[in-house]
Order: C-alpha cells, then structure tokens, then sequence
C-alpha cells in the first residue's frame, strides 16, 4: 500500500481580498511567517508522504506560481482545472489519478491554506486516520474540538451510540454534517459537546471514495471511467475539459459524505485553524499593548483592537478602533473586523460590474 496527499488548491480566497487575487490567491501568499501557505502545508507533510505522491489540484492562473514556489514538486503532479466545479469533481479526478498509479493506495485530501502549528500531533493524526483507512476501507474525517461557538467553520455531529471506547482519537460514525451557522446555533452545538468542528481534511482508501462516488454521484462516476481511459490513452488534458463541462458543481461533503453510511470522524488533537478571513488573521496575529496588529510602517494614536496591513507606503490611523484596513497598493479594504466575513460581497460586486482589482 502506497500514501498519497491531494492538496486542494484552486480557490481564490474572496475574503482575503484585496491580496488574494485569481493569479495569487491566499495559499500562494505570506500571510504568516517567511513560507507561503502551500509551501507550510507540502512542508507539514514531509516523512508521512513521499513528494512524489503529493499531488496539488489547481487552476491555469496559479501554476507557474506554484511550479516556482515548489521547485522539489514533480510537475507532473500538478493537476490542472480547466475551471471549478467544487470539491467533489477535483477530489474524483484527484482519485481517479492516485488509482492509475497505485490501485492499493490511501490518499489524505487536505485543502492548502490552513494554519496549523503543531506538527508532531497532525502527523500523528494523519498516521492514525491512514492505518484506520486502511483497515476500515471506510471515509474518515477530522473534526475539531471547538474552543468557542465559531460561525465561520462547518460543524459534525458524531453519533454517539457509535463511540469507539478503545482509542479515543477515532470518535465514532458522523451522524450529520452542518453548514455554517448563526451565532446562537453555533452556541448550542458547543454545549451539546457532540459536534466538532469541520476541517475539510479527509482520509480514505482510493478505492472506497471511488465507490462511493459510484453508488452516490453516478453522473460524475461516469466522467471519472473516461478520464480513466483518457489516463491510458494520454489525452487526459482534453477529456478532462470535456467531462468538466458536464459535471455538476457540488461539493464533496453534499455529494457523498452526507449520504454515505461508511464515514467516520477521527479528533484532531493539533492547533488547526482554517484562517478563512481577516478577522480570523487578526485572533492569531501578535498583538501590541493596545490589541492592534501592523505590518508595515503605520503610525497608529488612540487606535484599539485593529489589524492595518500597509507594507507598500506610509500609513496613520487615528481614533479608531476594532478596523480592518488592508492597502494593496492597487486596491483597499476598510472594514469592520466584525464584518470580516463580507468582504466576500466586495469580489462579487467587481465581478458583476466587471471591475479590475481582481487578478
């Protein structure tokens, strides 16, 4: 048996705008630290997963940047979109993939752009869930034991007549998955202390996910038998663009997970954060006496619980407080942090009105 990573990377951050760009998305960026965040999650794989069996899903725009970016990784392992169409169909290439070139194969689907510090405990993580894989030929997700009633992030709910009692990393089935919810239903699901947070990370034999691809997406299942022969018959570029053009955008969790009677939740013991907007930036940023966080030369005066980002030219703040302000030179961002997750609006106002700032 073989261990193959598939890194999702072909998002393009909307509410990391105006730095995340189509061409240079937050995954390509250096958000925290000296490495960009592709280059942290390849990094956090090294001596669980060979580099020749970590694959990264993508988009055209983003890679050169990500052939620049990972000079060790083989080129071929960048697997190209013609556009997206969500996680399912990526992650049903992806397999198809890994199958034709190991078929006894488990494959980790980690997406490219979370934050996670303790790497001895997300390895060891990644260890388990890839021997339970193995041994179950079930789908296994990693959940994440909630800190506070967070609104940003998906939640499981695990069943808890299905508790496994002799390890107490591998939780038990999944009873449901929940979207991202209101304040007050995220507090509830904290209290119930039977939800976890949803890291988007999976782990499954290659085989198992194609068949419940088979059995639960019949219509993407028949685009995957063709991208198999395209595999075998080296015309996969152009098949690819055929079945994508026909496939449904829909995503893994609503395609599959949420139907299937085989999935499992393993609890992820590391520090995880998905970091899905600047509000999420600023909570793990250092902060100064006053709670603020620059980067940049920012004068700053009677300015509490802000994050100023303006690395390109001189800025001053003054009588402000709890703001995000980014300047990306070309574009700027002035929100309210609590307002973080709307920045999402900005992008799709400049792509209705066609706008630059974008790329």
């Amino acid at each position: 048996m073989e261990v193959f990573a598939v890194i999702m990377a072909g998002g393009v951050g909307s509410r990391f705008w105006p730095r995340s760009k189509k061409e240079k998305p937050k995954q390509l960026l250096k958000i925290f630290g000296e490495n960009t965040m592709i280059q942290d999650t390849v990094n956090r794989l090294k001596g669980i997963v060979d580099i020749k069996n970590i694959l990264i899903v993508t988009n055209q725009l983003q890679t050169p940047r990500l052939k620049k970016q990972l000079p060790d990784l083989p080129s071929e392992n960048i697997i190209v979109e013609p556009f997206g169409k969500n996680t399912a169909p990526c992650i049903g290439l992806a397999a198809m993939i890994v199958k034709n070139r190991c078929k006894d194969s488990v494959m980790m689907v980690l997406p490219a752009d979370h934050l996670i510090n303790d790497k001895e405990k997300f390895q060891a993580t990644l260890n388990f869930a890839v021997q339970e894989a193995e041994k179950k030929k079930g789908l296994l997700t990693i959940g994440i034991q909630p800190t506070r009633p967070e609104t940003g992030y998906g939640y499981i709910q695990i069943d808890d007549e299905s508790l496994n009692n002799e390890n107490k990393n591998l939780i038990g089935k999944v009873k449901t998955f929940a979207e991202k919810p209101n304040y007050e239903t995220a507090k509830r699901f904290v209290e119930a202390g039977d939800f976890l947070w949803n890291s988007g990370m999976f782990i499954w034999h290659t085989e198992a996910i194609l068949n419940e691809i088979k059995i639960y997406m019949s219509d993407l299942y028949d685009g995957l038998l063709k991208i198999e022969e395209a595999i075998q018959s080296n015309t996969l570029e152009s098949t690819i663009v055929e079945v994508y053009g026909m496939v449904k955008s829909t995503s893994i969790d609503y395609g599959v997970m949420e139907k299937s009677r085989s999935v499992f939740c393993i609890k992820g013991e590391f520090d995880w954060n998905d970091v899905g907007s600047w509000e999420a930036v600023y909570q793990i940023s250092e902060k100064d006496e006053n709670e603020n966080v620059k980067i940049g030369d920012v004068y700053l005066s009677k300015t509490k619980g802000s994050y100023i980002y303006s690395p390109h030219k001189f800025a001053a703040v003054l009588g402000v407080s709890d703001l995000i302000i980014i300047d990306a030179s070309e574009s700027l961002l002035v929100c309210r942090r609590e307002d973080s997750q709307k920045v999402k609006q900005i992008v799709d106002y400049l792509k209705m009105n066609k706008k630059n700032h974008l790329t």
